[in-house]
């Protein structure tokens, strides 16, 4: 009886409209956060296919990303019908142009778990790309620091353009190579890897690839064709995508007679950095003289003296250590650095007030001891990174 009342008609009309307009406003929203989704996973034709997509923070990592990435990353390894992954960046400025250390200091300062999680969960995901099932391929199309070469370095095909700027700057802001640096810096040719951590210096173009961190090197504006045909390769090998790198790589002429940059300085390179303690490689440099030499000198000197030695000793112990060994040793590290004071200082002087006149503690290389360091490097028990 109810039914037959004029408003009650009404309203059994309007349901599938009310419908209609609620899978409207659902499909909008979708829309909506998509173009707003931090990062954006999709799968098209044989690749999976991971973007970040912060452009107004140069596509920097935050928790939530690693927290979707990883598990797809996982569900693609599985999947029969996914050959590889692709991972890039939006916005034309950068592939990632580190992890979002600003939450981490708010986090660290007031003993949040953020601080642990991030380092542990980052940790995770680097260690996710360096054991992939399936070809990796990381587009790393310009900004590529810290914890935008952690997503790449580790995987099988790493794509520079003349736009890539790659370096490891942490030792600038109290903090270490991290993201398995301690596994690949130390692995490049001759101490490459031991001065590109010490002193942050910047790779450019095609020198990322001359240094070893990218395997192949294709123009910026190729890439949407290689992209495409990568997606549109039928079940693919390993081999199979190798080649088709290969062929857009032979066709970049780009700087192509070009010197690499660390050319000229690789032998200095190779003696000044190969001593065993900060305090012998600052003592080298000072007695060689060359402009080179004084440069790197002015360098190091900006940088804290903690981070320094804690960095050496990184690089020289993941040297003959597993990838999963050293992530383990970078917690451990990571730890070390929230608990002490040249992080906080470090971010404050280059990212918030940005002065860039750190005052590190202590403020001298013979300040920080053997004790300390060996402190840094300590297992942390149950808390320790499982992997």
């Amino acid at each position: 009886m109810g039914s037959s009342t004029p408003s009650a008609q009404i309203l059994s009309r309007l349901k599938p409209f009310n419908r209609l307009q609620v899978i409207l406003q659902h499909l909008k929203m979708s829309k909506q956060t998509d173009s707003t989704a931090e990062v954006l996973l999709e799968k098209r034709g044989g690749a999976g296919i991971i973007t970040l997509n912060r452009p107004k923070a140069l596509n920097a990592l935050n928790l939530s990303m690693i927290q979707q990435i990883y598990p797809q990353i996982k569900t693609w390894e599985q999947d029969p019908e996914t050959f590889l992954i692709i991972i890039k960046g939006t916005g034309g400025k950068a592939f990632c142009a580190g992890g979002d250390i600003r939450a981490i200091t708010d986090a660290g300062k007031v003993g949040d778990r953020l601080a642990q999680d991030f380092f542990r969960e980052e940790y995770i995901l680097n260690n996710a790309v360096g054991t992939c099932k399936k070809p990796y391929v990381a587009l790393i199309d310009g900004i590529t620091m810290g914890g935008g070469v952690g997503l790449s370095v580790h995987g099988h095909f790493r794509v520079a353009t003349e736009k890539t700027l790659f370096a490891m700057p942490e030792t600038a802001i109290g903090l270490f190579p991290d993201v398995g640096g301690g596994y690949f810096l130390p692995r490049l040719s001759g101490k490459i890897g031991y001065y590109l951590a010490l002193t942050g210096f910047r790779l450019k173009g095609r020198d990322v690839l001359k240094a070893g961190i990218a395997t192949h090197f294709v123009e910026s504006e190729k890439l949407p064709a290689l992209e495409k045909d990568l997606i549109a390769l039928k079940s693919p090998s390993t081999e199979n995508i190798a080649d088709l790198l290969n062929s857009y790589h032979v066709k970049s002429k780009v700087d192509q007679e070009k010197e690499f940059v660390l050319d000229e300085h690789m032998e200095k390179i190779n003696s000044l950095f190969s001593a065993n303690s900060m305090e012998e490689i600052v003592k080298k440099l000072k007695q060689d003289g060359s402009p080179f030499a004084i440069k790197q000198l002015e360098t190091i000197n900006k940088m804290s003296p903690t981070s320094l030695k804690m960095t050496l000793r990184q690089l020289r112990e993941g040297a003959s250590m597993s990838l999963q060994d050293v992530l383990t040793m970078e917690y451990r590290l990571s730890q070390a650095c929230m608990r002490g004071h040249d992080f906080y200082e470090g971010v404050r002087a280059v990212l918030i007030d940005k002065d860039q006149s750190p005052r590190w503690k202590p403020a001298a290389l013979e300040e920080v001891s053997d004790e300390f360091v060996d402190d840094c490097f300590k297992p942390l028990g149950n808390n320790d990174l499982k992997l």
